[in-house]
């Protein structure tokens, strides 16, 4: 039990994560109100793996934690070029749609507070987004995320055409 805790601290001082939404949900009792929370937490190392968790507890960092840890259980690998994404690529989910475009250095992470915890976590420093549709923050990073699982690294792009690009 000890050493699984010191293995997860080890890992939470290498990974960035940012708290995307925190709902709260009320049922309504004989006593009065009875509150819950649900958390949507981004996960990342800042190197190319990002992951996102949703968690429900009664209080606020119960939730929070459970997100986490389903985020780091979720990560999945992103193929960056230097800081920025190799390709213009459009994630969808539900209503949201996010356009994700790889930008020139210094221009830095030009995107909506959602779209940037994903984007921050990743490690992606230059890059200008687009949502459209629903403006829903746990919409926007799953589309997001999906958007970034969509991309290919140049060299396999070359492979697969079997071509060489200049």
């Amino acid at each position: 039990m000890a050493k699984q805790q010191a293995q997860e601290e080890r890992q939470r001082g290498e990974l960035n994560e940012h708290v995307v939404k925190i709902k709260r949900c009320a049922a309504v009792v004989k006593g009065g109100r009875r509150f819950s929370f649900a958390a949507m937490v981004v996960v990342g190392d800042g190197n190319g793996k990002v992951g996102w968790g949703y968690g429900k507890a009664n209080e606020v960092p119960p939730s929070v934690e459970k997100a986490r840890k389903e985020g780091m259980r979720n990560m999945t690998v992103i193929p960056m070029d230097e800081a920025t994404i190799p390709h213009q690529v459009i994630g969808e989910f539900g209503a949201a749609r996010v356009v994700l475009v790889p930008a020139s250095p210094g221009t830095g992470v030009i995107a909506g507070a959602a779209v940037r915890a994903v984007c921050e976590a990743a490690g992606i420093h230059d890059i200008l987004t687009k949502s459209f549709g629903s403006n829903n923050p746990v919409s926007l990073v799953k589309a997001t995320i999906e958007g970034l699982k969509q991309l290919r690294p140049r060299m396999e792009v070359e492979r697969l055409r079997g071509v060489t690009l200049t």
